[in-house]
């Protein structure tokens, strides 16, 4: 190989902030590393997104002790992918709540995702010695669920497909708060290896419906007021238009993925360089636009097999 993933040369300690976004509403955040969401409610505490490790979900629990002693009783995931979910042993929650076609996908590519993540991303996973297994879920839904902590609402919701087939939200009517996931990032690389470019951005015009005061994204500061919530949306959906649009220019006229990686990097560098995670993302976006382009609407499984021959075939 030419070289080694951008991220496999990632091993900065990233500073943490947990800051409140809305009354009993915190983001857990670092530097571009992926985000918490935590709810309290009257009588319980849940979790959005809970680490890639039990080793970082505690750090994300030795914040949560500093603001309230309520027991943890949900964790939800607002999708598949390992750094998500893989340490959501750590919080001993009564449940765990994915959308139905998350669950499918853990079915379908758990394994393969955290084989090929842990490759990728070696610093995420300090510490998987103490990782069980695969995360499977007590609770899902289809399109929409509710759970009461005490008399705080929290609606979970399936908007569209975005960075995975099954994203959800979290939305807290009574702050008018939302916990987004992958769906929009701050200042950091969407990956869309995994994505839907062309259902992307109708996804996100779904989130700014609801006019969110604030929003946790996947990665990046937590978003309060209109200003950088709307900015953050429209970034977004920048993001993903500068990558697939060209990639599929170059798809769809019969040329290389090679190609298609120039045409995206001529796009995207003097836009996004500067990004949380961009070169690590490059690859599997580029590779995912290249097939969408082409009609293939499920994102192809990512092995660790599969990722090194991507990037070596654009690296070398």
């Amino acid at each position: 190989m030419s070289k080694a993933f951008a991220s496999q040369n990632d091993s900065t300690d990233k500073a943490i902030s947990f800051s409140e976004v809305g009354k009993g509403l915190w983001a857990f955040t670092a530097e571009g590393d992926p985000n918490t969401g935590v709810i309290i409610g009257d009588d319980a505490v849940m979790i959005v997104d809970a680490q890639a490790t039990p080793q970082l979900a505690g750090k994300v629990i030795e914040k949560i002790r500093g603001v309230t002693d309520k027991p943890i009783r949900y964790v939800v995931l607002s999708h598949y992918h390992a750094v998500r979910v893989l340490g959501a042993s750590a919080y001993r929650a009564d449940h765990v709540v994915m959308s139905d076609t998350a669950r499918s996908m853990v079915v379908e590519r758990g394994q393969e995702d955290w084989d090929s993540e842990f490759q990728r991303f070696p610093r995420l996973f300090r510490g998987h010695e103490s990782i069980p297994g695969l995360t499977w879920p007590t609770m899902t839904f289809g399109g929409r669920m509710s759970i009461y902590l005490g008399k705080r609402r929290v609606d979970l919701m399936h908007l569209g497909r975005a960075h995975t087939a099954g994203d959800i939200v979290a939305h807290v009517p009574d702050q008018n708060v939302m916990f987004t996931g992958d769906i929009v990032e701050y200042h950091s690389a969407c990956y869309c290896g995994d994505g839907y470019f062309s259902d992307w951005a109708g996804t996100i015009d779904a989130i700014g419906a609801f006019n969110p005061d604030a929003i946790v994204p996947g990665r990046g500061d937590a978003l309060v007021g209109s200003r950088m919530v709307g900015e953050a949306l429209d970034n977004t959906k920048d993001f993903i238009r500068s990558t697939f649009e060209p990639i599929a220019r170059v798809a769809r006229g019969g040329g290389s993925l090679k190609q298609a990686w120039d045409a995206c990097r001529a796009e995207c560098d003097p836009k996004f360089s500067t990004y949380a995670i961009y070169e690590h993302c490059l690859p599997f976006n580029v590779a995912r636009a290249y097939d969408e382009a082409l009609g293939i609407d499920t994102p192809r499984i990512w092995t660790a097999e599969r990722d090194l021959r991507v990037w070596e075939q654009l690296n070398s």
